[in-house]
């Protein structure tokens, strides 16, 4: 294993030990939002209120010294409250600009559905290419900026549907369910002391492990993990396949190819290989697809996912050797 994923798969380890102090068990989606910050790309995180999905972007915030901002979604909110506007100086008889809190690393957008698709798309620009327009000016982000949205699965009432453009731009849709019966009993033990997750957060028992100079080592890093020709055709034969099923009134485009390939290498990474297997690619596919597809109303009445969908292409389309 070459000296570039060797440093990966150390600075991975150190991450998830000092996550794991905050986050009891959800080793997945720990490893998964990792993927999307080590591939500088999106994700949009779904689950039931109370499942520690601030937390966990909290926490990842404060593991990778990194800053962090959360924006609560609602029906009122205005896209200048994202992006920030330029407020007039009475003292120095000029406008200044007043940043909004978009201008961060890490942004939780929490019930990112809670607002109309004209404030959610305050986003778009931001998110594809890291920076925001202000009075024809535009502005960089930090180079690490990544959107964690958030979004309630059974609730429905007073929300928007996310846009497809801007459901497309996040790499993975994470699914965070309720911890098991030994997580449930450490969390409910340690909130009767003195170290519940909140607390450790607060006090400082998590240390940054990475740094800014650090994490871009770790994304360049990822680099140096292979991808067989053989490889990539499977990843764009899969990506085709969801335009071709019957189920699917609307398919992945090619931004789900590239998502599936990069998120695949930093499955690897994760395993501490330095090179994909067809298994990188299965672990990551429905996460990457699953979000972008659009079945036709008559399947869904049936009951059909998108998840079975994706699951059927994956057994039709031989693995390569």
């Amino acid at each position: 294993m070459n000296t570039s994923v060797d440093y990966l798969k150390e600075a991975l380890v150190l991450a998830k030990q000092e996550i794991a102090k905050v986050i009891i068990g959800q080793t997945e989606v720990v490893e998964k939002t990792l993927i999307v910050i080590f591939t500088r790309q999106h994700a949009l995180i779904e689950g039931v209120p109370g499942i520690a999905k601030t937390l966990l972007v909290r926490t990842l915030a404060q593991v990778l010294g990194c800053e962090f901002g959360r924006i609560q979604f609602t029906p009122d909110l205005m896209p200048a409250d994202i992006t920030g506007t330029n407020v007039f100086n009475l003292q120095r008889h000029e406008f200044t600009l007043v940043r909004g809190p978009v201008f961060t690393s890490f942004l939780l957008a929490d019930e990112i559905n809670r607002a109309p698709a004209k404030t959610q798309s305050a986003l778009l620009q931001a998110m594809q290419e890291r920076q925001v327009t202000i009075d024809r000016v535009s502005y960089p982000l930090p180079p690490h900026f990544t959107v964690f949205a958030t979004q309630n699965p059974i609730e429905y009432e007073g929300t928007y549907p996310l846009p497809e453009a801007q459901k497309d731009r996040f790499m993975l849709k994470i699914s965070m369910t309720a911890p098991n019966r030994d997580e449930e009993q450490e969390l409910a033990r340690r909130m009767l002391g003195e170290d519940s997750p909140e607390a450790a957060l607060a006090n400082g028992a998590v240390r940054p492990v990475l740094g800014s100079e650090m994490l871009m080592d770790v994304q360049r890093g990822l680099g140096a993990i292979g991808v067989r020709d053989e490889l990539v055709g499977y990843v764009v034969e899969i990506v085709r396949a969801t335009r071709q099923s019957d189920a699917v009134l609307v398919g992945a485009g090619p931004r789900a190819t590239q998502s599936l390939l990069l998120a695949s290498r930093a499955q690897a990474a994760i395993a501490g290989r330095d090179f994909v297997t067809p298994d990188d690619i299965r672990a990551m596919a429905v996460a990457v697809l699953e979000h972008r597809l659009i079945l036709r109303p008559e399947y869904e009445i049936e009951g059909l996912t998108a998840v079975e969908v994706i699951h059927k292409i994956l057994q039709d389309i031989a693995v390569p050797r």
